[in-house]
């Protein structure tokens, strides 16, 4: 979901932030001694990945964690503030997404390590990597989704290794290792979505959101849904209603192998396909923008990826 940016933090909030500094411990170090790096990511989706990469040489604060908070939506507090004023490294999402932390990093004044996902998305496409995507329906720009780009992750695994051997040299090469495995597992997920793409390429879905497209296009699927439905529910306004019958009608009607459903972000339109979809027998995947709590981000695609076999076989 794309929507408009939070006005600029409140004056109140760094002064509180602030206060709450007075209070804190001694800001720690990075690379000396036993002080772990500090780590804010603006998910727990980035926040799990971090904490594979760094290991116990980190300590992770991941700023969203609980489904019921929406990262367009997500206003601040003192206590966010305070963890961007001591963090050694940040990772965003990037693209509008997670636009608060932005204004946190702009109001904060300190000077970490940033890791935007969605600039490595697209600098990895100006170099000649087309993730196995149509840009010209879904890119980067559009779809700001890209922790469901495996790809994408995969480069930020690598990214993190070498930040944070900047850090703390001393552990480098666990965090290359690390790294390393993390890929491995990564290449596990591509592997799986290609021999779903080999087995099913260009069975016809429908979404509610583009949440999970990147990945179901890299299991060689094809959106059926018109636009005009999917980028409405994304800006969170109601579709015409001919179009909303007819994503109802392509839900029921056995063109589509299944309804992909971020049931994160609910309204009564895509509750009324997901009613049309049940009614009609058509399988219905859920799909979420956070990590389940549990889980990590390898078990958390596999399971996607299984859902996604199931639903097609």
């Amino acid at each position: 979901m794309l929507r408009s940016a939070r006005a600029a933090l409140p004056a109140v909030l760094m002064a509180s932030a602030l206060t709450l500094a007075g209070c804190a411990p001694d800001a720690v170090g990075t690379g000396d001694g036993d002080d772990p790096i500090r780590i804010v990511a603006s998910t727990n989706v980035y926040g799990d990945v971090a904490a594979t990469i760094a290991g116990d040489a980190a300590e992770v604060t991941s700023i969203i964690h609980d489904a019921a908070q929406d990262p367009h939506d997500y206003e601040a507090t003192p206590r966010d503030a305070l963890a961007l004023s001591e963090a050694d490294l940040v990772i965003v999402n990037g693209g509008g997404y997670d636009a608060f932390m932005g204004t946190l990093l702009d109001a904060h004044g300190g000077d970490p390590v940033v890791l935007d996902a969605v600039e490595l998305a697209d600098l990895d496409v100006e170099a000649g990597h087309d993730h196995g995507h149509d840009h010209d329906d879904h890119d980067h720009a559009v779809n700001e989704h890209v922790w469901y780009d495996l790809h994408v992750v995969e480069l930020l695994a690598e990214e993190l290794a070498e930040h944070l051997a900047a850090l703390d040299p001393a552990n480098a090469e666990t965090f290359a290792a690390n790294a390393a495995d993390f890929v491995d597992g990564v290449g596990a997920l591509e592997a799986t979505a290609s021999a779903i793409a080999e087995a099913h390429s260009g069975a016809r879905v429908a979404i509610t959101e583009p949440v999970p497209l990147y990945l179901l296009e890299a299991a060689g699927l094809e959106n059926a849904t018109p636009p005009a439905f999917s980028e409405a529910i994304e800006e969170g306004t109601d579709a015409p209603a001919l179009v909303l019958r007819d994503v109802e009608a392509l839900v029921s009607d056995g063109s589509v192998a299944f309804l992909a459903y971020n049931a994160q972000t609910v309204g009564p339109q895509t509750e009324a396909v997901l009613a049309a979809a049940t009614g009609a027998g058509t399988p219905v995947v859920s799909f979420s923008e956070l990590l389940p709590e549990g889980d990590d981000y390898l078990g958390w695609m596999a399971a996607n990826l299984a859902a996604i076999e199931a639903a097609l076989t």
